[in-house]
């Protein structure tokens, strides 16, 4: 017997969706607070040192967090090629941005404290800002495209063709998307200071969490409303072979269909759950904060991004990547995955690799944990950015 023959192919490509959608989440409630965290410092921090407060509170930890985004981009790439194409082609200039984004991190963090220049220190600043609240924008505008369909083809032979451009991208429910992104991670990086520090930056920081909290709920709630009135989705119309060959093309889909992105919670009602933990998470957060308990609001808010995340998913099902100028060409977990063999390879590699990656994880963070404070920052003698 072939040894992976002891998993269906149809299995395994559930399984792979499964652990997509969990690297997702991995990476937003981890590298997400460290976004949040950059986008709050010009507001949470007023003298040099409460910045420095701030940024040594993910300085030894956003290198290590941001192994998630890693992890999933080498799981489209190898589980969902087709998609990895489609997505890292149509979406390149966009991705560039976040690339570029993300660079300004290492950099501001390791040159800010150089010079003792307050035009060099806030210039550096700022580029924090950008590193944290761009890509958290461009990762939500993403999934707001993908929601409304990517105008991309598939010629016969497979052969992709995209045909959309960079601004079109940046359509009103899209930069919606993108706002409920900002909101949600700028409350988890506040939900992360409060916890790290103390004095007026926590105080600072539970405030803008606070508002985060309220816009994360009212701006996912409005963006709800529209995907169901006002944003077609799409429908499977022919027989639907869940172990057939990786071929889009051997589907009939029906676009247009007002409502469709909500039939799967009608259908599966325990797929609720998702939004439900989203806005029930901001809630909680919210209520964390007034209250002052610390760990309760990391906790609530990391359950209000994952409820937020897995929600795209679990609307969406069977589809991953619809097209909205060829609906037939849109990428579903059944014809958009790799081979059966590479799968199943994949997941044993994974069984191995990703508990060692959360065991180290968890060891860093025991290792790192406490609050950041001014003393050990001001004294010079740590190794403090």
């Amino acid at each position: 017997m072939i040894l992976h023959t002891l998993l269906d192919y149809d299995t395994l490509r559930i399984i792979w969706w499964l652990l997509l959608g969990i690297l997702l989440v991995g990476f937003a409630v981890t590298d997400g607070f460290d976004l949040g965290t950059g986008t709050l410092l010009p507001f949470v921090a007023n003298t040099d040192l409460e910045r420095r407060v701030v940024i040594n509170a993910v300085g030894p930890v956003w290198e290590g967090n941001q192994v998630w985004l890693v992890l999933g981009g080498g799981a489209i790439f190898a589980a969902w090629p087709q998609l990895y194409a489609v997505s890292f082609s149509g979406f390149y200039l966009a991705m560039a941005a976040v690339l570029l984004a993300l660079i300004l991190r290492p950099v501001a963090f390791k040159y800010r404290s150089k010079r003792d220049s307050i035009a060099w220190r806030t210039t550096w600043d700022w580029a924090l800002f950008v590193g944290g609240f761009v890509p958290a924008l461009i990762f939500g505008v993403a999934m707001g495209n993908v929601l409304q369909g990517v105008p991309f083809r598939l010629a016969p032979d497979q052969q992709i063709f995209y045909e959309g451009g960079f601004f079109a991208l940046l359509n009103p429910f899209a930069v919606l998307c993108g706002l409920v992104s900002v909101a949600m991670l700028v409350m988890h990086g506040a939900a992360w200071l409060v916890l790290k520090t103390d004095g007026l930056v926590a105080s600072r920081a539970r405030t803008w969490g606070m508002r985060a909290a309220i816009a994360t709920v009212v701006l996912y709630a409005v963006a709800g409303v529209l995907l169901w009135g006002f944003v077609d989705g799409y429908r499977i119309t022919s027989a639907v072979v869940t172990s057939g060959p990786s071929n889009p093309l051997f589907k009939t889909v029906d676009a247009g269909v007002a409502g469709s992105w909500f039939a799967n919670y009608a259908a599966h009602p325990w797929t609720q759950l998702a939004p439900a933990a989203g806005i029930a998470g901001a809630l909680l957060t919210l209520m964390a904060l007034v209250r002052r308990r610390e760990g309760v609001a990391m906790l609530t808010s990391s359950l209000s991004i994952a409820g937020i995340v897995l929600s795209v998913g679990a609307s969406m099902f069977p589809f991953i990547l619809p097209s909205s100028i060829q609906p037939q060409a849109s990428l579903t977990v059944w014809d958009a995955s790799s081979s059966h063999l590479t799968l199943f390879i994949m997941l044993v590699a994974t069984f191995i690799f990703l508990p060692l990656i959360l065991l180290y994880t968890s060891w860093v963070y025991k290792v790192l944990w406490g609050k950041v404070v001014p003393g050990d920052i001001s004294g010079g003698t740590s190794h403090a950015y």
